[in-house]
């Protein structure tokens, strides 16, 4: 079946884990017969949740698409992630659709999942919705819930729909009907009179709330009615300038209110933006490569995109001719010939990464790229079985195609593969995925911290090689003052030889050899920073001294001289800038201060929450991101970025060289 634009809707299910969103998509596929029984989170059978990883913890972790047809509406609901750890995928749907629905539970209301998420889709300009899931539940009290969020989020918040007050379904106030639910089965009907007086009352308000156009609100006042046509034209053009926040309501596990909220979505929510006219533009907001194949998603920005298409992918400036277009229902593939604008189609096979941009080869243009947090949670990752390395690093590649929000690097300094994400829930599902697709086990283990050496004394040293075996022997003999110096890290190199001592051509020799022994300091073997050599005398013999007896000598040098020159060791200071509710303040200053060894620099106040700037060791940042959420349910969150180098406490660096001689030896 084709759609042309204006009958297109994009939307993103967001907020917390456990809050519904799953099993509203899932409500929404039975309603409109797309599936013909209900799956439940809990018994790992639900079409958005397919995954093993999912199906094992209950939870979602990477978005699921999940086309739905109604009321002549292709519904594109997508069902994003509520741990905080795979807020990369949020980000991506976010992206590409016209309104974000965040929901709150009637029993736990507001949670930080639906905090964040106001402000994730605030800061995209992209409108909001909230659905009050789970009604039906005891304890649930949507009243409280909706008064809550009006408290949080002012005048904007505009319910469209209440609860039944006998439990059995949910009232559209807009259309002045009732969606009674029975056996799994809804039904329009009258407003019940137990009702009447609370609809009528609300219904004032919704029209107040809709008169958002000029004309609107001279009609308003002048009759103090609005039809419920002109309301759903000023509740739908508040929506899109994100001057009024509708709110749903129902419970999906008993399909209550799912028909009135698919009803709302096609009357409220602004069609993608038409510009069908214009040269093909898409965007590839999620790739899969799983035992299913490999499947890129892209939304259609402009132009259409159909099966015999070349297009041009603007990253790997390479033109491809598309493999075939799907729809996908969570794992299901459809095949369709094309895609209109605005529309999600799944590409098969091809070599494109999230965040790309593909589109006509003759009108080359590239939309912005996807801007994820930066990682905050890192851990040293190596496989289980020796020799596995390109095994661990391949599979993580891979795995990065599908989410671009974690890193991996090769730390040639610490030589161990550093992987840094989000949290460490996102850390071990990839660990999982990398044992249940590409048969590698891996285990985990604190980052080792890049240290660096110094010296704070200066010291004369020599350093005399010489080497007699038979033929030609080996001759270099030199004398280096060295001592701190702070201009630059990297070794200045000086010389004050006089009378030939040591011949010109060999201070290149000299220079090298201590440029290899300054990669090893003396205390822990890390690179020793801020030192000025100074070659300023020595001898050599005609024959014998050349490059490598030159290069020899410096470095004994190295090795007499340093290790009386008060070496120190110097640890990584990071910036750290954690933002927190006023609540949590107490308990952060302290934990910066006494249990991370760091400095407050200062504090900013904003809108309840506390951004405090510290600096802080990064030896001492490891955890942090566990223990953050741990203070502070969730609701804090940080960035920490390396600044500079200063010398580590000594009961530090005892620690630090006591870590490395245990390397050494187990080495």
């Amino acid at each position: 079946m084709s759609y042309e634009t204006k009958n297109i809707r994009n939307i993103c299910f967001m907020g917390h884990g456990n809050s519904g969103k799953t099993s509203l998509a899932e409500s929404m596929l039975f309603t409109t017969g797309a599936i013909d029984r209900m799956g439940k989170v809990t018994d790992g059978n639900t079409v958005c949740d397919y995954d093993a990883e999912e199906i094992k913890r209950q939870i979602t972790i990477a978005t699921s698409v999940a086309p739905v047809n109604f009321g002549g509406c292709k519904i594109n609901v997508l069902d994003c992630p509520g741990y905080f750890d795979f807020v990369g995928d949020v980000l991506a749907a976010i992206r590409v659709v016209e309104t974000g629905i965040i929901f709150c539970s009637a029993k736990d209301g507001i949670t930080v999942g639906a905090e964040r998420s106001w402000k994730y889709l605030k800061a995209a300009g992209v409108p909001a919705m909230f659905y009050i899931s789970k009604i039906d539940e005891e304890h649930g009290d949507y009243y409280a819930v909706l008064s809550a969020l009006r408290e949080k989020y002012g005048a904007a918040i505009c319910p469209v729909m209440i609860p039944m007050s006998d439990g059995t379904g949910v009232i559209d106030l807009v259309h002045n009907t009732a969606y009674q639910t029975k056996g799994g089965k809804t039904a329009k009907v009258a407003v019940p009179a137990a009702d009447a007086d609370k609809v009528e009352e609300m219904r004032m308000e919704l029209m107040e709330a809709a008169a958002v156009t000029e004309e609107l609100m001279e009609k308003f006042l002048d009759t103090m009615e609005l039809t419920d046509e002109e309301i759903v034209v000023g509740l739908k053009a508040g929506l899109a300038e994100r001057s009024v926040v509708p709110v749903v309501c129902g419970a999906a596990m008993s399909n209550i209110g799912t028909e009135a909220v698919l009803q709302a979505v096609c009357d409220y929510v602004p069609a993608p933006e038409d510009k069908s006219d214009e040269p093909v533009c898409g965007f590839v907001f999620k790739t899969v490569s799983d035992q299913f194949g490999k499947y890129s998603f892209v939304k259609v920005v402009s132009g259409k995109i159909t099966a015999d298409l070349s297009l041009r992918n603007v990253r790997s400036s390479s033109t491809d001719k598309l493999g075939r277009l799907y729809t996908i229902c969570g794992k299901k593939t459809t095949e369709v010939k094309e895609a209109c604008c605005g529309d999600i189609v799944a590409v098969g096979k091809m070599d494109w990464k999230t965040g790309d941009t593909v589109c006509d080869p003759k009108n080359e243009v590239e939309l912005p790229a996807l801007e994820m947090p930066d990682p905050c949670y890192s851990m040293a990752i190596s496989p289980k079985t020796k020799g596995q390395d390109d095994k661990v690093a391949g599979g993580l590649a891979r795995l990065n195609e599908e989410d671009v929000s974690f890193t991996l690097v090769n730390n040639a300094e610490t030589h161990q593969m550093v992987i840094s994400g989000a949290g460490d829930i996102q850390v071990d599902v990839l660990c999982a995925k990398l044992k249940s697709r590409f048969g590698v086990e891996t285990e985990l283990k604190p980052a080792r911290v890049a240290y660096r050496e110094k010296i704070k004394g200066k010291v004369e040293a020599h350093g005399r090689h010489k080497k007699q075996s038979g033929g030609s022997g080996q001759f270099g003999d030199v004398w280096i003052r060295f001592e701190p110096q702070d201009e630059q890290d990297d070794m200045i190199f000086a010389e004050e030889v006089f009378g030939g001592s040591v011949p010109k051509n060999f201070f290149p020799s000299v220079e090298k050899g201590l440029r290899n022994a300054v990669q090893k300091g003396v205390l822990a073997g890390y690179p020793l920073v801020g030192l000025k050599a100074t070659l300023y005398d020595g001898s050599y013999h005609p024959v014998d001294s050349n490059d490598m007896a030159f290069q020899t000598a410096a470095r004994l040098a190295y090795q007499d001289g340093i290790p009386k020159a008060k070496p120190t060791i110097l640890e990584p200071i990071g910036l750290l800038q954690v933002t927190i509710p006023d609540a949590n303040l107490g308990d952060i200053m302290s934990d910066i201060s006494s249990k991370r060894r760091g400095t407050v620099l200062g504090m900013n106040a904003e809108d309840g929450m506390q951004t405090v700037e510290a600096e802080v060791p990064m030896a001492e940042m490891s955890s942090y991101t566990i223990d953050l959420r741990s203070m502070t349910q969730g609701r804090g969150s940080f960035t920490c970025k390396f600044i500079r180098y200063e010398e580590a406490p000594g009961n530090v660096q005892q620690k630090v060289i006591e870590e490395a001689k245990a390397l050494a030896e187990a080495e």
